[in-house]
């Protein structure tokens, strides 16, 4: 039964639908299908499966699938209903779902990588399988002949991916923290630019065509809003995560970005208002507000007889200070900083209490996430991870009505 969309205040919290259990091993995959009560999930103990609500309320599997390497990836096309499977052994494999979801056929196995399968996604138009892993690299091949047409090499694992299917641009997010933006072609590859900005692992990723915006989450437990289309950069941090983000979606139609984090962590960020970026940090061997010396500058230490101190750097100016010169903390949502953090004393009088009301709201899924995926026309989103359980969530009391218009992501 698809769930009922209402106009509910914003601070409301997402509404547990359904709870799937069953499995003997991390869900590492869990995706709705599209207009259908059904989700399919993929798992390190090997199986992919399709559940779908019978008129008890409960989800049951119709179909369960054994295969010959632990499940680490999945991708599903549901206009052609093909599914593809990246394994812990480097291989992902192509089925064909049946109509009414009661019968999976195998059609082929790509040798796409050497090692563990990170990340797929499937282009109908060019006929490709793009995949990511734990080899280093970035693999493209033709769905129809299954021969590969390209790679391209990382210093580090390749943890995420996200694609463009208009211009064929692939962004790459990596262990180093690296996020690699690439043009694909038939056979061959071009690096456009890097993206550096997280101080850990790139987790997930998630790609507005419409806007241009790409989102990062990682293990800095950060997410970072990179303006591709206006050759921005680095746009905004947002800082609300007490762990690993692991699964990012943003609402084009609501102007909203829902993270999750592996400590079971939903924040849904306002992004439909106006907001300022951080500021890159100064350096300076002296406090930028006292003028002290920091503890490595030994020439003005000499001078003053005095002893050097540590450095901080507040974070609304940007101004390298010293503890004494910031020793006050506090929100500023509006640069992305939903929890309290250093500031100078000068920028903490400048804050006004409006200043640190919060653009977000943050709710508990109580269970570990590794994993999320949204229907969007519907309000619904499914997170899965390695307590063996899948949640089906109604979101619509924290995103809002606006959903039933029916939009619906690629």
């Amino acid at each position: 039964m698809a769930a009922e969309i209402h106009s509910r205040p914003q601070s409301s919290r997402p509404v547990l639908l359904s709870k799937i259990e069953g499995h003997q091993d991390a869900v590492t995959a869990a995706l709705l299908i599209p207009k259908e009560d059904g989700v399919i999930t993929a798992s390190e103990d090997r199986t992919i499966r399709v559940w779908l609500k019978r008129d008890s309320g409960q989800y049951w599997p119709s179909i369960y699938h054994t295969m010959a390497s632990p499940c680490s990836a999945m991708a599903y096309h549901h206009d052609s209903r093909r599914i593809f499977v990246g394994q812990d052994n480097g291989a992902v494999m192509e089925f064909h779902v049946s109509e009414d979801f009661n019968k999976m056929n195998f059609i082929k196995t790509y040798p796409a990588h050497q090692n563990r399968v990170t990340a797929i996604i499937f282009s109908l138009a060019t006929e490709w399988v793009i995949s990511t892993g734990h080899d280093k690299c970035v693999s493209w091949m033709c769905t129809r002949s299954g021969n590969m047409l390209g790679r391209h090499f990382f210093s580090s694992w390749a943890s995420c991916l996200q694609y463009d299917f208009d211009t064929q641009y692939a962004f790459v997010g990596d262990y180093s923290g690296q996020i690699t933006l690439l043009k694909l072609e038939q056979s061959t590859c071009s690096v456009i630019t890097t993206l550096k900005g997280h101080e850990g692992s790139i987790a997930c990723l998630w790609w507005d065509p419409i806007q241009r915006l790409l989102f990062s989450g990682a293990s800095d437990n950060s997410v970072i809003m990179w303006d591709i289309g206006g050759r921005k950069g680095r746009t905004l941090l947002l800082q609300g995560h007490h762990d690993r983000v692991q699964a990012l979606c943003y609402l084009q139609l609501t102007r909203q970005l829902v993270s999750c984090s592996s400590d079971g962590g939903i924040a849904v960020w306002n992004m439909d208002v106006s907001r300022e970026e951080a500021p890159q940090w100064l350096e300076s061997d002296s406090c930028q507000k006292c003028e002290q010396p920091f503890f490595w500058n030994i020439k003005q230490m000499w001078d003053t007889k005095t002893l050097g101190l540590r450095q901080h750097h507040c974070r609304k100016c940007g101004q390298a200070v010293c503890g004494k010169c910031s020793s006050k903390r506090s929100s500023y949502p509006v640069m992305g900083f939903e929890f309290q953090v250093r500031v100078c004393d000068s920028c903490y009088d400048s804050i006004k209490d409006e200043d640190r009301t919060s653009l977000a709201t943050f709710h508990e899924g109580k269970h570990n996430i590794s994993h999320m995926s949204m229907d969007v026309a519907r309000g619904l989103m499914v997170t899965c991870g390695t307590d063996r359980v899948v949640k089906i969530w109604d979101m619509t009391p924290v995103v809002g009505c606006s959903l039933a218009t029916g939009f619906s992501p690629h």
